[in-house]
């Protein structure tokens, strides 16, 4: 696996600069292309026939905030990443939006929203709906936005798809990292679970990575609380995890990790599905 082309998510509300120079950051290491993105939909839900000239002049006065704020974005990014990078914009949702454009590259870097505008998914983006539906690895960022070179990695891994393409799709991460710890919390099976992460962290061995492992018991916490613990006693800058959930109508579900990890701004996630 090898990131030569990154697309960054910018929010409709925020400055560009901050996670378009954490993304530039993480270009410059792995020598790829970056893609700056942002997105809003203008849309408005009229009930019944009388509200539909309201609608439709509320979503032409949305539809210009928008462009003049994407111009102002477009702006600030190309003024940061030079000639080197390229832009894309789209009104609509940011969400699905995001996950099309995915296609374009090997990583998605985003972030959580001001808290102001968080939860409008008019303006910002579902980061659990993007895990579930981009197709490529999605790293959410710090909220702190300090540039990523980690040194050590926790993998929370768990014996599944996600958490296996996860591995793989980290690998330009832990290839370069100090120390990465493969961790795997099992109350019932802990042999079958040693097995499972001993060929874990032989597989990471052979690309070079300097790994270790860990097979822990639950205890009083739950299985995202702990994975945090964890992180945070051995300084993890990086946590790895597969995306674990299911789609129900209009709304994703996930499993208590994964639940945690997308709350955790304190390390960054890299999530794959």
């Amino acid at each position: 696996m090898i990131f030569n082309t990154i697309i960054v998510q910018l929010d409709i509300d925020s400055p560009a600069a901050p996670r378009t120079a954490y993304a530039l950051e993480l270009a410059r290491r792995f020598e790829a292309t970056l893609i700056g993105f942002a997105a809003a939909d203008a849309y408005v839900f009229a009930p019944g026939d009388d509200g539909g000239m309201a609608a439709a002049e509320i979503m032409r006065q949305r539809r210009t905030e928008i462009e003049d704020r994407l111009k102002i974005l477009k702006e600030e990014f190309l003024s940061i990443v030079g000639d080197d990078a390229s832009w894309r914009e789209e009104i609509g949702d940011p969400t699905r939006l995001l996950a099309m454009h995915a296609r374009a590259a090997d990583l998605v870097v985003t972030g959580a929203p001001v808290s102001g505008v968080a939860g409008d998914y008019r303006r910002t983006v579902d980061i659990g709906t993007l895990v579930l539906s981009a197709g490529r690895p999605v790293l959410l960022a710090a909220d702190k936005l300090v540039p990523l070179d980690p040194k050590k990695v926790l993998v929370a891994w768990k014996d599944t798809r996600e958490a296996r393409r996860a591995v793989t799709d980290a690998m330009p991460f832990l290839t370069g990292a100090q120390d990465v710890l493969v961790a795997t919390i099992e109350e019932q099976n802990q042999r079958n679970a040693r097995e499972s992460i001993g060929d874990v962290v032989r597989f990471l061995m052979r690309h070079g990575v300097k790994a270790r492992s860990e097979v822990m018991g639950l205890g009083h916490a739950d299985t995202g609380e702990a994975v945090i613990e964890l992180a945070r006693g051995m300084s993890a800058e990086l946590v790895v995890a597969g995306g674990y959930g299911h789609s129900r109508i209009r709304e994703w579900a996930f499993g208590g990790m994964t639940r945690s990890l997308l709350k955790q701004g304190s390390v960054n996630r890299l999530f794959s599905n």
